[in-house]
């Protein structure tokens, strides 16, 4: 089927988003089509407005409208207690636990020599200078439970346990609501080290 110019070229556009394939893109853009004028525009407008205000924060990395981000200068945060996560969408799971209460570091990504993504690539460089400027007395290590992610936490461990502050890694095992007979042999073991006392 033949489609207009501009109409295949939204179809493209769309193409480009993660997890968007040739058929999703086409029923995004057919729904963009047949819906109002006003819709379109607002989520126009929405694009437009993400791309001119937000940023990342020139502390944490993390996304925000305001620089530095509401984590960073909240009075109420423990600024002793640093949490890295790889990508800002991380930061979200971490507060839906409503259990953190510490600050954030985004690396950005993860060590992925494969990808040619390397420790210069991420921001580790930050991390560094917040750990030594001091008053930092944890730093908790909330990588994915990926090779890649794995990788980054041993090369974090390296380098900050010179500085003198707890570092820690978080506990990985059994989801909830799982049934132990489909867990492989590493979420086993993950889940045996990081048992606790009950």
């Amino acid at each position: 089927m033949s489609l207009p110019e501009s109409l295949a070229r939204l179809v493209e556009q769309l193409q480009k988003l993660p997890g968007i394939g040739a058929k999703g893109a086409q029923r995004l853009a057919f729904h963009i089509l047949k819906n109002p004028r006003e819709d379109a525009e607002r989520l126009v407008e929405a694009i437009r407005d993400v791309k001119e205000r937000v940023t990342y924060c020139s502390t944490c990395n993390n996304i925000t409208d305001t620089d530095p981000c509401v984590y960073c200068t909240s009075a109420a945060r423990d600024h002793k207690l640093i949490c890295v996560v790889e990508e800002p969408q991380n930061v979200g799971v971490v507060e839906k636990t409503r259990e953190f209460r510490g600050v954030y570091h985004v690396l950005m990504g993860a060590l992925s020599p494969l990808h040619g993504v390397g420790p210069d690539d991420l921001k580790i460089k930050g991390l560094l200078e917040r750990v030594g400027a001091g008053g930092v007395d944890e730093v908790i290590l909330a990588t994915n439970p990926t090779v890649e992610g794995e990788a980054t936490a041993l090369y974090l461990a390296r380098l900050l346990k010179p500085l003198g502050i707890r570092v820690t890694r978080i506990a990985m095992g059994i989801p909830v609501g799982s049934d132990l007979e489909y867990a492989d042999e590493v979420t086993m073991t993950r889940a045996m080290e990081g048992r606790r006392e009950v």
